[in-house]
């Protein structure tokens, strides 16, 4: 009994890894997942969709779409195994979560990927429900808009991850010949094979406040190169000062920053 109720308590309160203050659940949940102190809590594929999309317009395809093990890969455990727990602890069958949408009464395709899953890794059946929602964003002249959330590409499917770098990429540029918009949401964090590819290819770059994104780490860096990096390398605000970024824009304000956004591309064609 003493365990449930401790359990239980966990779910109604959560601490904050920043400031370490600990927060009622729907006091965060008021406040878009975001500390008192700034920090951005990493949220389901599930609570993205519900914080950005007008309600009950979120019409979700291809659910059904999961990885078949091509390389039927072992480390520590089989990688059907690793699979099925995330599965069973996101209730999503991939680490990406596709469907049409209306934001801010604007119709859109919606594309948001899901870090608790293997890390938002990006695999074979990660890229094909992408390139399937590009192929809808097209079918339907519909812009495209994709939150992403990746460690990078799935390491426990070799090649065939890495192949879906040019698959995603390659899929954008059939939608740009088509004058379609593609807004690209970048959130903490954001990092290797994803960044690499579709998640930097937007019309609009968006990022959250303190994200990271890039491609290697920055420990892995600072071992290459030999010596510190600059303060808040890798983060969003460096990005934008750099010129990698076109706006940094919070978390509550996403919805009327795409709105914003999608009527600007709307107005030019």
């Amino acid at each position: 009994m003493l365990f449930k109720k401790k359990k239980k308590n966990e779910e109604k309160w959560i601490k904050c890894p920043s400031c370490g203050e600990t927060t009622y659940v729907d006091e965060l949940k008021r406040n878009f997942w975001v500390c008192k102190c700034g920090y951005y809590f990493r949220i389901s594929a599930e609570k993205r969709i519900a914080i950005t999309v007008d309600q009950n317009s979120f019409k979700e395809f291809d659910q059904n779409i999961r990885t078949k093990d091509p390389l039927n890969f072992v480390d520590l455990k089989p990688y059907k195994d690793r699979t099925n727990e995330a599965i069973e602890k996101t209730s999503n069958k991939e680490a990406v979560v596709c469907g049409t949408c209306t934001i801010k009464e604007k119709p859109c395709v919606l594309v948001v990927m899901d870090f608790s899953f293997l890390g938002g890794s990006m695999g074979y059946a990660t890229g094909e429900k992408i390139v399937r929602s590009i192929e809808k964003a097209i079918k339907h002249s519909l812009p495209l808009i994709i939150i992403s959330s990746s460690g990078g590409a799935r390491m426990q499917e070799g090649i065939l991850s890495l192949m879906q770098m040019e698959r995603t990429s390659f899929a954008l540029t059939k939608l740009a010949e088509k004058g379609l918009p593609y807004i690209s949401v970048l959130t903490d964090p954001t990092t290797g094979g994803v960044s690499a590819s579709f998640a930097t290819l937007g019309d609009i770059i968006i990022a959250e406040p303190k994200a990271l994104i890039g491609f290697a780490g920055p420990r892995v860096i600072e071992q290459t190169i030999g010596h510190a990096l600059p303060e808040g390398f890798q983060r969003s605000e460096f990005l934008l000062e750099k010129g990698f970024v076109d706006i940094i824009c919070e978390r509550k304000d996403l919805p009327e920053q795409i709105a914003k956004f999608l009527d600007f591309f709307n107005n030019g064609r």
